[in-house]
């Protein structure tokens, strides 16, 4: 993980927004190569970024989840990285640590995910796993259990393989 990591992270922007996961991250309990992974993903590293869907800033939050997670100012790159690292604090919660089921969410949807009780099949899902484990491939990550209940269909979505 570490040479792919530091490849990604290669000009003065892209450390100056690592340096603001590194700092954000673990007050929040999220692996800073999975936040910087994200962020490539999700904006390619551009704070100004907006999905066709109005997701918007580094780590794509829509309207509501930038809400729901107090990042009042999406295009500011802390307030982004805030939320959407507070957003992934819930979901690995939500998914007992399931670094599969919080990135398919993170993509897809929460309702994409309990729709297909799983990752859904949608092609930009997979490959967007793909892009994801290229760079960070631990399957599971710590959670704090007090941030949320579990899934309700956790079980059934365990049973199945994530691929």
């Amino acid at each position: 993980m570490d040479n792919r990591y530091k490849a990604l992270i290669n000009n003065l922007q892209r450390r100056q927004i690592d340096a603001i996961v590194q700092r954000l991250a673990p007050e929040y309990g999220i692996h800073p190569a999975l936040a910087v992974t994200l962020i490539r993903a999700e904006s390619n590293f551009d704070p100004k970024a907006i999905s066709d869907k109005n997701a918007q800033g580094l780590m794509q939050l829509i309207p509501e989840t930038a809400a729901r997670f107090q990042a009042k100012k999406p295009f500011d790159p802390e307030q982004n990285i805030r939320g959407g690292v507070s957003y992934l604090r819930w979901l690995l919660a939500y998914f007992q640590g399931n670094v599969d089921l919080t990135m398919a969410v993170y993509n897809a949807s929460e309702g994409a995910v309990d729709r297909f009780r799983g990752v859904p099949p949608f092609p930009g899902t997979r490959g967007y796993l793909r892009r994801i484990r290229e760079v960070f491939h631990l399957p599971t990550r710590p959670f704090d259990q007090r941030i949320t209940a579990p899934s309700p269909m956790l079980r059934a979505v365990l049973a199945k393989p994530c691929t």
